[in-house]
C-alpha cells in the first residue's frame, strides 16, 4: 500500500524527510522544500491574534492541542469535585466559572488556598510526589529538582497560563540557575481579572503545593500591570507581612470590585483588595 502523504506545519526533521544533497544554486534562487511527512504533531499550540472590540489592543485566541485539552479537562474535573458544581460552558470559559464559584462559595482565604492545594495535589499520583520529594529534591541542594519542575511547568501548563519560557534566575546564594519560568501574559489572571483569585487560588496555593509535596521552595511574582508572572523555583517566598504583592489594590476591571461598587462599598486604587 502506498504511503499516505500528509501536510506538515512544522519544520522537517530527519525522521520524516530524506537528506537533500548540497548543490550550488543562484544567489537569488528561491529554495522550495520538497519532502514527504507521514506524521503530524497533534499537541501543537496555535496562538492567533484577534482584534479587541474595546480598542486597538489585540487578544490572543488560544487553540489547544490534544494534550492541552486532556490537562484542562482533568484540572476542571478535579475542581468540580472540590467545589461541587460545574458550569454549562465548555472549555476554558467554563473552567473560569468554576474558579469563580470556588472564590465565592464562602469560607476564608485560607480555606480557598487549602481547596486549591487539594485540587493541584489530586492531579498527581501520591507515590510520584513522595518519590520526587525523597529522591530528587535533595540532589545538588535542590537545583536539579528546581530545574526539572521549571521545564515541566513550561512544557505542560501553557494551556492554563499562556505562553511561557524557562529563564535564568538568581538564587539566594548568589548563583544563577535556569529554574525560572516567565509567563508572558497569564491567561488565568487575564480571564479572572481579580487580584484575589490570582493570589489565593494560584500563587499561594501553588507555592504551598510545590514546597510541601515536592520539596522545592517556590516564589511566584505576578505583575498586575501587564499580567506577566515570574516563577522562581528554588527561592523561598517572603513573609506575608513583607510581600508587597499581598498589598495590591483591586484591578479596575475586576468584576467583584464592580459588584461591591454597586452595593455602595467604596473601592479605590489606594485600597488593597478586600479579599486579600
Amino acid at each position: 500500500m502506498a504511503a499516505l502523504s500528509l501536510p506538515c506545519s512544522f519544520p522537517p526533521s530527519p525522521c520524516c524527510s530524506p537528506p537533500r544533497p548540497l548543490v550550488s544554486r543562484p544567489q537569488n534562487a528561491i529554495l522550495i522544500p520538497n519532502f514527504r511527512c507521514r506524521c503530524r504533531r497533534k499537541t501543537t499550540r496555535v496562538l492567533a491574534q484577534t482584534a479587541d472590540l474595546k480598542g486597538g489592543e489585540t487578544k490572543k485566541d488560544y487553540r489547544l492541542g490534544v494534550l492541552d485539552e486532556f490537562f484542562l479537562n482533568a484540572f476542571r474535573n478535579n475542581m468540580v469535585q472540590e467545589v461541587g458544581w460545574d458550569s454549562e460552558k465548555p472549555g476554558y470559559d467554563g473552567l473560569m466559572e468554576v474558579v469563580n464559584r470556588l472564590m465565592t462559595k464562602g469560607g476564608s482565604n485560607s480555606a480557598i488556598q487549602q481547596s486549591s492545594v487539594r485540587i493541584i495535589r489530586s492531579l498527581f499520583p501520591p507515590i510520584i510526589l513522595d518519590l520526587f520529594k525523597q529522591l530528587i529534591a535533595p540532589i545538588g541542594g535542590g537545583k536539579l529538582a528546581a530545574m526539572m519542575i521549571a521545564r515541566v511547568t513550561a512544557g505542560t501548563c501553557q494551556w492554563l497560563l499562556g505562553p511561557c519560557t524557562v529563564n535564568s534566575i538568581e538564587l539566594p546564594d548568589g548563583s544563577s540557575c535556569s529554574s525560572g519560568v516567565l509567563v508572558e501574559k497569564c491567561r488565568y489572571l487575564e480571564e479572572s481579572k481579580c487580584v484575589s483569585t490570582c493570589i489565593h487560588s494560584c500563587k499561594l496555593a501553588t507555592q504551598t503545593f510545590i514546597s510541601d509535596y515536592m520539596g522545592v521552595p517556590l516564589v511566584m511574582e505576578p505583575k498586575f500591570t501587564d499580567f506577566s508572572c515570574q516563577f522562581k523555583y528554588g527561592v523561598a517566598p517572603s513573609q506575608a507581612e513583607e510581600d508587597k504583592i499581598l498589598q495590591e489594590p483591586c484591578l479596575e476591571v475586576c468584576p467583584k470590585a464592580s459588584a461591591r461598587k454597586m452595593r455602595n462599598i467604596q473601592v479605590t486604587q489606594t485600597v488593597a483588595c478586600p479579599k486579600i
